[in-house]
């Protein structure tokens, strides 16, 4: 008698985190490895329900001191429920092959406290089911520090260009408009 009152919540439980990992928005399906860590970010963990930004990054782009906004606006609305996302690419022949140089630039010059995963493709056939998704949401990064603001729902509000600066009125109105999306 006493083991079908276990059974019953257990069962309750166990549909309740499948209907959970359904639930997780095709932009957030997968895992990326984390930057100088041997552990993989899982994006639907991680980012679920959250507002968050997703920036493609390179070490040695001219818009690299974006990192010092970028994780200033972190900081300002992280208590709001912003995560923030950086995906160091080489797409643009901007970031260094050796991961530790790429790590050393984000958290050592820039003081980066946002997740940060190894190099990824961000564009094209090659490109991380992220950024195809991101891409289908919306368009394809043209260049290093392009911006995406997405919804708690795994939805792109909006994207901007390396020349949108972390400060910018649109893109902190973009961040809010994220922040105040429902689950």
């Amino acid at each position: 008698m006493h083991a079908r009152w276990l059974v019953v919540p257990l069962l309750s439980l166990l549909g309740a985190g499948a209907a959970l990992a359904v639930e997780c928005p095709a932009l957030l399906q997968g895992e990326l490895p984390k930057l100088r860590a041997k552990e993989q970010v899982n994006l639907c963990e991680q980012f679920a329900g959250k507002p968050l930004v997703v920036i493609n990054t390179a070490s040695y782009c001219g818009f690299a001191p974006q990192f010092e906004g970028l994780e200033s606006t972190y900081k300002a609305y992280h208590a709001q429920g912003l995560e923030m996302l950086g995906v160091p690419s080489n797409d643009f022949k901007q970031e260094d092959a050796d991961s530790e140089k790429t790590a050393k630039v984000c958290y050592a010059n820039y003081g980066v406290t946002f997740t940060m995963t190894e190099p990824q493709k961000v564009r094209g056939d090659d490109a991380t089911p992220l950024f195809r998704e991101l891409a289908r949401q919306s368009s394809a990064p043209k260049w290093n520090f392009y911006k995406y603001v997405v919804d708690r729902q795994g939805k792109v509000v909006a994207s901007f260009s390396s020349l949108t600066k972390p400060d910018d009125a649109d893109f902190k109105a973009a961040i809010e408009k994220a922040i105040a999306s429902q689950p």
